[in-house]
């Protein structure tokens, strides 16, 4: 029996059939490489008029390299960079950043992901000594690595802080267009209106095949990232292939339906988590992922069948994802498998 891994993750699904559509419109014939296209051209004029056109946008292959290489074009080997302890960037990066940046990463103890000023100001020490590394960027997830999302009030906030204390905000913003529809606002209304400085962009959990974009918000800030993304191995030579994915995912909100629908799934799944007895919520579902802690037996039997990802192996809590092809036959099919195991 082949097992179902659609709970695992949102990278786990497929193209949405428009950029497919898009990818095969773009192959044809010949255009010149490195961006010079007009369709990157395009695509670039289309971010401009989402986040402003004061920006410089740029875009790589994935997320990691749109972390490091954003982060590495606003800092020092000396600064430091503090971000949520369950942040990607942290976990799940390979310790990049310390190895292409040189930085030190501060992980900062959080109940639901999110970063507040006063989680944060006990980190901000050592200014202005040459013995320690210096604080210089706040680093926060949106939506959050456990599916906790900011309002613009409190990002607003970090940013303030931030640039009180000679500090950039960046944020992650694999999810972005999950908390922008959980918000129901537009995307530059959680990031560059409120005071992000470096946005990562992301596309691939939510319907692309790959790709994602550095948004400066400050012009400034990207004098170098065309040096540092060549460096970085991260300049693609077909680059219309990542712009034509980016032209078709923000084309009709594409974006947003896709968000709504994963995020609409994951409230689907709380529900019907919640109806069965001896199970726990851990984290308000704002996005598109559930975490739930579920008795270890179950777990395990669930898991011939189903691929998700335990998350705390002492409490038995997972970490259940819905992506924009996630189907509610799937959710009922899942929970009755585990009411049969509880």
């Amino acid at each position: 029996m082949s097992i179902f891994a659609g709970f695992g993750s949102d990278n786990h699904s497929g193209v949405h059939a428009d950029i497919l559509n898009a990818l095969r419109n773009v192959n044809e014939g010949y255009t010149i490489a490195y961006g010079l296209d007009d369709n990157t051209k395009d695509a670039l004029l289309h971010l401009k008029e989402i986040f402003g056109k004061q920006t410089e946008v740029f875009f790589v292959y994935n997320g990691t390299a749109a972390n490091i290489l954003g982060l590495k074009s606003v800092t020092s080997s000396f600064h430091s960079i503090l971000c949520a302890e369950s942040a990607h960037l942290t976990v799940h990066e390979c310790c990049g950043p310390e190895n292409f940046i040189g930085c030190k990463l501060v992980n900062i103890p959080t109940g639901d992901g999110k970063l507040t000023v006063d989680l944060i100001e006990p980190y901000v020490i050592g200014v202005g000594d040459q013995h320690m590394a210096q604080p210089h960027v706040i680093s926060l997830t949106q939506a959050t690595e456990l599916g906790t999302v900011y309002r613009p009030k409190e990002i607003q906030k970090l940013a303030d802080f931030a640039h009180a204390n000679d500090m950039l905000l960046h944020m992650d913003g694999a999810r972005l267009c999950n908390a922008a529809a959980f918000l129901k606002v537009d995307l530059n209304e959680i990031c560059g209106k409120v005071g992000v400085d470096v946005l990562s962009f992301g596309g691939t959990k939510n319907g692309m095949m790959y790709g994602e974009a550095v948004v400066f918000f400050d012009k400034k800030l990207s004098k170098d990232f065309e040096f540092i993304r060549k460096q970085g191995m991260q300049l693609t030579s077909k680059m219309r292939y990542i712009s034509a994915q980016f032209s078709a995912f923000l084309h009709d909100d594409l974006w947003l339906h896709n968000a709504q629908h994963s995020n609409q799934m994951a409230q689907l799944l709380a529900k019907e988590l919640k109806r069965i007895p001896g199970l726990e919520i851990t984290q308000k579902v704002e996005a598109n992922m559930v975490y739930a802690i579920i008795p270890n037996h179950c777990i395990t039997a669930l898991q011939k069948k189903y691929y998700f990802h335990r998350f705390n192996e002492q409490t038995c809590e997972v970490r259940l994802m819905c992506a924009f092809t996630t189907k509610k036959e799937d959710i009922f099919e899942f929970t009755r498998d585990l009411r049969k195991f509880i």
